[in-house]
């Protein structure tokens, strides 16, 4: 069998702790019908919603609460990491308890090394948090400095820098567990991004992208497939138009084509379609599959989903 990291997007977690609490059971069930069939499975998830909503929570208290101070930005990070495990981890074990399968599932708070130096910190990106009316992201430009972008046409958001993953600190505890045969939950939201200092490590306030950090943490523990689940059931060119043509399978030549046409759109399927090739291009007859949270087990198959694949 195969050796499986899963990246979930954020419909399988919600956008409120109580929608989480329903979600995850779903989310908990197509988890476990792939290691029902005898695989390996490793998985990260996002968090944007949920440490933007942390970082906000925080804010207003220390407002309004002389005595509460306001959280930096890698510590609502490592929060969201904690809480979403939590969650995750007892859906998949009660899970895995029903169908009597003996394995243990853990949560490692993950940091993910990146680089001081990069761009992506002279040009914040990567949405998280609320929606905002125009006025409201004005506002909070002027009081609090934020970076605000519009965002699809649903309203504004804040931005935070996206750097690249270089390294992941607590690899080596992924692997032993993996290789275990446990389950684990890791690089949540991306990872906490830090900074070495020395010998000391240095959180920084941006999010890294969870679908680079999982292609990472995909070649780390040496797996067979990075799967992408997402709200769609396949990657599509000409999205949203009348001649929108779905994609069973792609060469990683063809997604570059694709790529150089901007037929992805940017913080959306563009970063996943990128990790995508980049872990298929890391080792030969790795292959990566971006396709709907409901339909993992059918995209195993080739009955559903988009395969990227190295000719």
């Amino acid at each position: 069998m195969s050796r499986i990291m899963v990246a979930l997007g954020g419909n399988a977690l919600g956008k409120t702790p109580q929608e989480q609490l329903k979600l995850v059971k779903e989310t908990a069930k197509s988890i476990v019908n792939l290691i029902e069939q005898g695989h390996e499975v490793i998985i990260a998830h996002g968090n944007g919603p949920q440490v933007g909503m942390i970082n906000l929570a925080m804010e207003i208290a220390s407002s309004t609460n002389e005595t509460v101070s306001q959280m930096p930005f890698p510590e609502c990070g490592a929060m969201s990491q904690g809480y979403i495990g939590y969650h995750m981890q007892n859906a998949i074990r009660e899970e895995l308890t029903k169908r009597s399968i003996d394995k243990s599932v853990a949560t490692i708070i993950t940091q993910v090394i990146v680089d001081e130096n990069d761009e992506a910190f002279r040009k914040p990106s990567k949405p998280i948090g609320s929606f905002y009316s125009k006025e409201e992201a004005e506002k909070l430009i002027n009081e609090k400095g934020y970076e605000m972008v519009e965002d699809s046409g649903r309203g504004y958001r804040r931005v935070v820098p996206s750097p690249k993953p270089v390294d992941i600190v607590e690899k080596d505890i992924v692997k032993v567990l993996v290789e275990k045969g446990q389950v684990v939950i890791t690089v949540g939201g991306g990872g906490i991004p830090v900074v070495k200092q020395g010998s000391s490590l240095q959180g920084v306030p941006a999010v890294i992208d969870k679908d680079f950090a999982s292609e990472k943490m995909a070649e780390i523990v040496d797996a067979d497939y990075l799967f992408i689940l997402t709200a769609v059931d396949r990657v599509a060119i000409n999205f949203g138009k009348p001649n929108q043509i779905e994609l069973k399978s792609i060469s990683v030549e063809e997604a570059r084509e694709y790529i150089d046409e901007n037929q992805f759109a940017p913080g959306s399927m563009l970063p996943k379609v990128i990790a995508a090739i980049k872990f298929v291009e890391s080792k030969q007859g790795r292959k990566a599959i971006i396709a709907s949270l409901e339909k993992a087990r059918q995209a195993l198959l080739g009955e559903s989903g988009t395969t990227i694949y190295k000719k």
